[in-house]
């Protein structure tokens, strides 16, 4: 039985907040917004987690250590693809669950349901998708007529046409460890950002080996913070989830 590891991207500043208190340390229903990622990882049977620190990286450790993750540091903020690089020598696992910190409503049972998918399937990569009413800010799923994923475009490099896209990427994915790390050596910072993409991986992969699709039909799983008002927006869902 394969060994699975998660990583969980939790280094950015998060400006949009309007605080200086890093973003995956912001409280939702009384706990920071990384941790409900890891009670989600734990609840999953996924003991190994580590998380990818960067903005105020003591302060995020002294919440996540205690909890049992194991934290990697990204001293400069150069992109998804460029974290999980950071955190390549502390996974242990056969495979690699990558999830967003500030994705609080992420729940065990799309992890489970990733993992077990992933490991049907045996491919490279598997990435979870939703639709979005609204999609604005999150990369798009762009599929082959046969509706296999294709690549992945984030928002900031999207054309008119991709931005109408509605399948949107949850930043949520389970990948081959060998795979992943070899590939993350081959991306360039050939966008708009100038930074390194995980985006790009998965791209790579899907030309090569081929990417599973996996679409979560909770929209809420995939939401992220990045502003107030989007913490709100978690909080409602989560206050439903929980009644």
């Amino acid at each position: 039985m394969p060994t699975t590891s998660a990583v969980i991207l939790a280094a950015g500043k998060g400006t949009r907040m309007g605080s200086d208190l890093a973003k995956v340390l912001h409280q939702m229903a009384g706990k920071p917004l990384v941790v409900h990622v890891l009670d989600a990882c734990r609840a999953a049977g996924i003991a190994d987690c580590i998380c990818v620190v960067g903005w105020q990286r003591e302060a995020v450790a002294a919440v996540v250590e205690p909890l049992g993750a194991r934290c990697a540091v990204q001293d400069r903020q150069l992109g998804t693809g460029h974290a999980v690089l950071c955190a390549e020598s502390s996974v242990a696992g056969d495979e690699v669950v990558v999830l967003c910190g500030d994705a609080p409503l992420v729940d065990a049972t799309l992890l489970r349901r990733l993992v077990e998918h992933h490991r049907r399937t045996g491919v490279a990569c598997t990435a979870v998708a939703a639709r979005l009413p609204d999609p604005t800010g999150y990369g798009r799923m762009l599929t082959s007529a046969d509706g296999r994923l294709a690549a992945i475009v984030e928002h900031k490099d999207a054309t008119p046409a991709q931005r109408a896209i509605d399948l949107v990427n949850s930043g949520l994915y389970c990948f081959r460890r060998a795979d992943l790390f070899a590939r993350l050596r081959e991306v360039k910072p050939a966008n708009a950002q100038g930074e390194y993409y995980l985006t790009d991986v998965v791209a790579m992969l899907a030309r090569s080996s081929g990417v599973e699709l996996l679409v979560s039909d909770d929209a809420g799983s995939v939401l992220g913070v990045n502003t107030p008002a989007d913490l709100a927006t978690a909080a409602a869902v989560y206050a439903r989830r929980s009644a």
